[in-house]
């Protein structure tokens, strides 16, 4: 439907329109504006290829509907601001819903939510209204009809007013009943309003069997959901494993001599019909469902739900607000866009499109070069991103990324964003290939990539940009623990000569760094002070300090347990350290050419000298307790202890923390999502497996 150029063109408007700061276009940019957003529905609805994130698109609608409401005569029958939706997809039978599916006004903050109330109040004549408050799922909207209580059709939203027949698909979801008694309301026909999302977890199972058959992965579980659905195979979507969230009855026929027993009508409020779905079989949000009467507790709702969204199994993108009474919804009536008795809270984007404008490669300690891409700054889940790691040289050429290119970002769960995709429809011929270099950025050494592995490295250990790394981690939280040192001050010291290296931590010119700002002699105390707490740290800490490669913090544990002095590795065999639980190949030749590095030797004696902690002080009284010997891994996320703590509480009682699933683990804990290892776990039929609640009561006993 559009040429390359036209694409470009297109999305280059879009770009101009979002970046402009006024209220509202000119009269003369309205034609563009709507082909702009015609342009984005059609990508979105029938490729199902959007090129901008949904708030994206949202502001540019909103633009379009501030500059209609302020220039009346502008507005056309054809504008997107007059229609629900967009164009449909041919390849599928077109039908009729029995009442159009209209969207919904979005609000982005309290203040929108307030003003909403206040137009409800007014048009209502109601001093306070009760709402109903349910999560906006993330997927694709469906309409289901039930006749004589036989689901007879389902079909996507398409334009509104009329969608595509996708019944035969709808029917491999197992979570949508084939049958249900409405007419135990009374009902003998019904129009019910829902969403096909894809659980957090369905998602990465699938991306796995993609990556298994060499296949590109999913860009997310909206996107897998929405393309599900218009599948040829049906087959196909059963393999998905989908669900359906189903939340609003938009039409019903009754039979008029029927009369409940308890004088009570579930279809008298929005929050009565979601129960009644709920008691059907279906799976609505009667759990996640709220009733409150005004406005501040339906926004104490929705910000709480939004702190914590991470935790649900599937993606929602906001919340939906909705007058409960059906009574008060025909007082307030609707628009030809949207109802004015719901609103849409959003909540803050996680996906937008910006440009790649250059790379960076960058060395980290265990000389692991990893190429960093320099964005153009997008504002995106609460903060502004112009860096994200793209991870490996692989990758690069997996996402197909070019210097240059538009591409999709995303910052799921408030965690390290991540880019989506390219859009290599927005090419233009001036996007450059993105090389990876074949000598250490900082050193010039040449680099080195093992046979296994993706990562190019730097193999020469007095590289500058190592040697700090090395620094950063050995004084950090979960190594040694030197407060009021940092990355910051590493760093300076570093560039003003006074350290050089691991051992000079302990031999900081404290005279000198006094004559620095910011260093008064409270904070010159601090450091002293936590410097030389540092040399008293058990011996598993300092391991994990000298960043042996591939030894995490259990595994350091796991070799502090094994020795009474940390030079007892100088003489132990790459075999004698397989012998270790949780120590494969390569970690114990990654150990085991450490300690035969004699670089590493001289730097170890120099530390001792200095008063550090070498050996192992539990080793000749190894806790004794009801756990003893027996091995524990933790997964998923805990909600009554950090990890850290649960660790140690089963430590307390001689228990032994491991880092991985095999024949050789006792107790797998699990906390919610608790994925892989669970399922590994449940095949092995020796592992016994708790809840925390669980193992809190073992350790009580």
């Amino acid at each position: 439907m559009y040429n390359k150029e036209q694409i470009q063109l297109l999305q280059k408007r879009s770009l101009d329109f979002l970046s402009q700061t006024a209220e509202t276009v000119p009269l003369a940019a309205i034609p563009d504006l709507r082909d702009v957003l015609r342009f984005h529905e059609y990508r979105y609805y029938v490729l199902n290829e959007p090129l901008l994130s949904d708030y994206e698109y949202d502001r540019l609608y909103q633009l379009l509907q501030r500059t209609e409401q302020a220039n009346p005569g502008s507005v056309t029958s054809d504008s997107p601001t007059q229609r629900v939706g967009s164009s449909l997809n041919q390849n599928f039978v077109t039908v009729q819903h029995l009442v159009p599916m209209l969207s919904l006004d979005n609000s982005y903050n309290a203040e929108d939510l307030t003003d909403f109330d206040r137009k409800a109040r007014e048009l209502s004549g109601l001093d306070s209204i009760e709402y109903c408050i349910e999560p906006k799922f993330d997927g694709a909207s469906i309409s289901l009809i039930y006749e004589n209580d036989q689901l007879v059709r389902a079909a996507t939203r398409g334009d509104g007013v009329e969608g595509e027949d996708i019944t035969t698909n709808i029917k491999q979801i197992r979570s949508i009943p084939l049958s249900a008694a409405f007419s135990k309301y009374g009902i003998r026909q019904v129009e019910i309003r829902g969403e096909i999302i894809m659980s957090k977890q369905s998602f990465a199972k699938y991306n796995e069997l993609l990556a298994s058959q060499n296949l590109p992965p999913l860009a997310n579980p909206r996107n897998a959901a929405s393309g599900s659905l218009r599948m040829k195979d049906p087959r196909e979507v059963a393999e998905r494993n989908l669900d359906a969230f189903l939340y609003h009855i938009s039409y019903f026929v009754r039979d008029t001599n029927w009369h409940n027993a308890d004088s009570h009508d579930p279809l008298a409020s929005h929050s009565g019909s979601l129960k009644l779905l709920w008691d059907l079989g279906f799976r609505s949000p009667e759990k996640e469902k709220r009733v409150v009467k005004g406005i501040q507790p339906v926004i104490d709702y929705c910000l709480d739900f939004e702190a914590g969204r991470d935790n649900l199994p599937y993606e929602i993108d906001g919340m939906v607000v909705k007058a409960d009474d059906t009574v008060v919804q025909e007082k307030l009536g609707m628009t030809s866009h949207h109802p004015r008795w719901a609103i849409a809270f959003k909540f803050k984007a996680r996906q937008a499109t910006t440009r790649l404008r250059a790379i960076e490669f960058q060395v980290g300690r265990t000389g692991a070069v990893t190429p960093v891409a320099k964005l153009d700054p997008v504002y995106l889940g609460g903060v502004t991103v112009s860096s994200i790691s793209v991870h490996n040289e692989e990758y690069i050429r997996e996402k197909d990324l070019k210097i240059g290119d538009a591409v999709l970002i995303e910052r799921a769960g408030d965690v390290i964003p991540q880019i989506v995709k390219s859009l290599p429809e927005l090419r233009d011929g001036s996007e450059e290939i993105i090389l990876f270099p074949k000598n250490c950025p900082v050193c010039k050494s040449e680099l080195y990539k093992e046979e296994t592995e993706a990562v190019w490295r730097c193999i020469n250990i007095e590289c500058e940009a190592q040697v700090v790394e090395k620094m950063i981690h050995f004084v950090s939280k979960d190594a040694m623990d030197i407060k009021s040192f940092g990355e910051a001050n590493v760093r300076k010291f570093y560039e003003l000569g006074l350290l050089q290296d691991i051992p000079g931590i302990y031999q900081l010119d404290y005279e000198q760094i006094g004559k620095l700002e910011g260093f008064g002699k409270k904070s010159l105390d601090n450091l002293k002070t936590a410097i030389e707490a540092s040399k008293k740290q058990p011996l598993h800490r300092l391991i994990y300090a000298l960043g042996i490669r591939f030894v995490g913090e259990t595994t350091a544990k796991t070799l502090a347990n094994s020795v009474e002095n940390l030079f007892d590795f100088t003489g132990k065999t790459e075999e004698d350290l397989l012998q270790l639980e949780d120590v494969g190949v390569k970690v114990a030749r990654s150990i085991f050419q450490f300690f035969q590095n004699e670089q590493n030797i001289d730097m170890l004696h120099q530390l001792e000298e200095l008063g550090l902690q070498m050996n192992n002080e539990k080793k000749a009284a190894v806790v004794a307790g009801a756990l003893t010997g027996q091995t524990f891994l933790f997964t998923g996320t805990l909600s009554k202890l950090k990890r850290s703590e649960a660790e140690a509480l089963a430590e307390a009682q001689g228990g032994v923390i491991v880092s991985g699933v095999s024949a050789k683990l006792n107790y797998l804990v699990v906390g919610e999502d608790a994925g892989s290892k669970l399922e590994k776990a449940k095949k092995i039929h020796t592992v016994k497996i708790l809840t925390e609640d669980e193992f809190l009561q073992l350790i009580a006993n």
